[in-house]
């Protein structure tokens, strides 16, 4: 006579906790998912797609702090190069030469039109030299703006009768500016001038 509502006690006290266990297992279960969720959104968030000569690439965002150096070595190095990258070319000169010029200051103008006036490009183009540089190095110090820096590299003009290795020093400041088409890294040259130009190798062709 007792056996029976024992029975259904027991019954239910194992209803009980089946369903409980089963709540909290459901509970655990949402919140698991909640969390990869937002993990998963909150990577996503972190990738940009560009889209370059018909491929898609994949870059991550980043803060700009954790990336400041090499982007300032690249903008150093990248006006360097346009700037001293010459072919007996008036278009090939004039394009190089406005690449640089949007990365840099007046400094840099006065440059330009100091060599433009000595006959310096006219030189190039009579003479069918070609003028290429190589980067060494870029040190850049970054404690406070404008960051100043300095440029090693070589310049190599080929000539019809010889190739001259020169070495190439300068240095000059960085400030920081809007991103831009003509100037993806953000950055202005000033102060730009000439620590050293010298020959250091002549070879003969």
């Amino acid at each position: 006579m007792f056996q029976q509502p024992k029975n259904i006690n027991t019954a239910f006290r194992q209803i009980r906790i089946f369903t409980l266990v089963i709540i909290i297992g459901c509970l655990f279960l949402s919140g698991f998912v909640f969390f990869k969720s937002q993990q998963l959104s909150a990577s996503l968030q972190q990738k940009v797609y560009i889209l370059a000569n018909g491929k898609v690439l994949e870059a991550l965002l980043t803060d700009r702090r954790e990336n400041l150096t090499v982007e300032a070595k690249d903008h150093i190095a990248t006006f360097h190069q346009n700037f001293f990258t010459l072919d007996p070319d008036e278009k090939v000169i004039r394009a190089n030469t406005t690449k640089a010029l949007y990365l840099a200051d007046f400094s840099a103008k006065r440059q330009y039109d100091n060599l433009r006036e000595s006959n310096y490009y006219s030189n190039i183009i009579s003479g069918n030299i070609s003028q290429e540089i190589h980067t060494d190095s870029v040190q850049v110090d970054l404690s406070q703006e404008p960051y100043y820096f300095r440029y090693y590299g070589k310049q190599v003009l080929t000539r019809t009768g010889s190739i001259v290795t020169r070495q190439l020093i300068t240095e000059g400041n960085l400030r920081t500016v809007s991103r831009s088409e003509h100037n993806p890294h953000g950055f202005l040259i000033e102060n730009w001038k000439t620590l050293e130009n010298q020959d250091i190798h002549i070879q003969t062709r």
